[in-house]
């Protein structure tokens, strides 16, 4: 019986809020749950009202009511505007939840039968853990190896279903140190309810001292070389000339012209799908495409790392701040020499 009571003094109605997300998502539940609670006690309230004022009795014939055009209006037209601030409020924080911050920590994210592997840009690896530092935002790249899943932490008020064969991200600020909860929130199996973890908010120097701990196989950028050259990927995709494959120096978040006539972003995506499927978007100028498939040979932290250190061959220049404001980059076709490119900024860690 005590340890009963002491369950319930434990248990929380709701999870806290521990990211800058929070407050205002709160803020948006709790006007439906009282807007939907006024309607519903209106509702019942006329239901009862009208019930008993029009009963039947005895000698009183039922008399044919008219209707009425204001009072018709008036109780479509205000329900109707309280649901267009809900779904101006939501559509609000929606697009705000897919534009992080420039200065978002990017961390990456697989999720596999039945768990969550992070990696860190700085070579750190952990296995449903997550360790962030209070008042950064931070950026979750995920990517899924088998099947759908969820990413959910509650106390910050996130929720986004990982897809394969895709990249998709999420990002928060957490608020307050501490640990909090993680789970997968989509059934991916049979081992469903084990898929869960815990994210460690510390603040910034607890958590440069738990990320000098780690690292020993080096940072993302230089574990994604070494996959480079032990692919033989290096033999056509040469950094200072022309090879038989795309220059990758200065690539990263480019626009690129396609064979087709299209024009596409170098990002995250287009390089996953680059690596696993070269004939999806064949470059211009190489044609035929002589790269081979290596879906199934590389795993989804392998494409990481490998995106990783193509990131590292570009300046680090905010998305933002490319794409449309720049010409294509027409690759030259093999055995045109290539521009000399600036010097690339060193991986962060590096």
């Amino acid at each position: 019986m005590l340890a009963r009571l002491l369950f319930l003094a434990d248990l929380e109605l709701f999870p806290p809020a521990a990211s800058a997300q929070a407050g205002p998502i709160d803020d948006l539940y709790w006007f439906e749950v009282i807007v939907s609670a006024i309607m519903t006690v209106l509702i019942f309230a006329a239901i009862v009202l009208f019930a008993w004022k029009y009963r039947r009795r005895p000698g009183v014939e039922a008399v044919q009511i008219e209707g009425s055009t204001p009072l018709e209006l008036t109780w479509s037209i205000l329900p109707f505007l309280v649901m267009l601030v809900m779904f101006g409020w939501g559509a609000q924080l929606y697009f705000a939840a897919q534009q992080p911050p420039k200065d978002a920590m990017e961390i990456f994210v697989t999720g596999k039968q039945w768990m969550w592997k992070i990696q860190y840009p700085d070579g750190n690896r952990e296995i449903d853990e997550l360790h962030v530092p209070v008042g950064q935002p931070v950026k979750l790249t995920m990517a899924s190896e088998d099947v759908i899943h969820s990413f959910s932490i509650p106390a910050f008020r996130i929720r986004h279903d990982v897809v394969p064969g895709h990249y998709d991200s999420v990002w928060f600020t957490p608020t307050k140190p501490g640990r909090y909860h993680l789970f997968c929130t989509e059934y991916c199996g049979n081992q469903h309810a084990g898929m869960i973890g815990w994210v460690t908010v510390m603040d910034q120097r607890a958590y440069n001292n738990w990320a000098s701990g780690g690292g020993s196989q080096g940072t993302l950028a230089e574990q994604g070389e070494k996959l480079f050259q032990q692919f033989g990927c290096a033999t056509c995709h040469l950094l200072d000339q022309q090879g038989r494959c795309p220059v990758l120096r200065d690539l990263y978040n480019k626009p690129v012209q396609l064979s087709d006539g299209r024009t596409v972003l170098a990002d995250d995506a287009y390089l996953r799908e680059s690596i696993l499927e070269p004939n999806a978007k064949i470059v211009r100028g190489f044609e035929p495409n002589v790269m081979p498939n290596f879906r199934g040979q590389v795993s989804e932290e392998n494409v990481i790392q490998l995106i990783g250190y193509i990131k590292s061959l570009s300046p680090q220049t905010p998305a933002s701040q490319q794409g449309s404001q720049q010409p294509p980059v027409v690759l030259a076709p093999p055995g045109t020499p290539a521009k000399a490119s600036p010097k690339p900024k060193p991986a962060p860690g590096r």
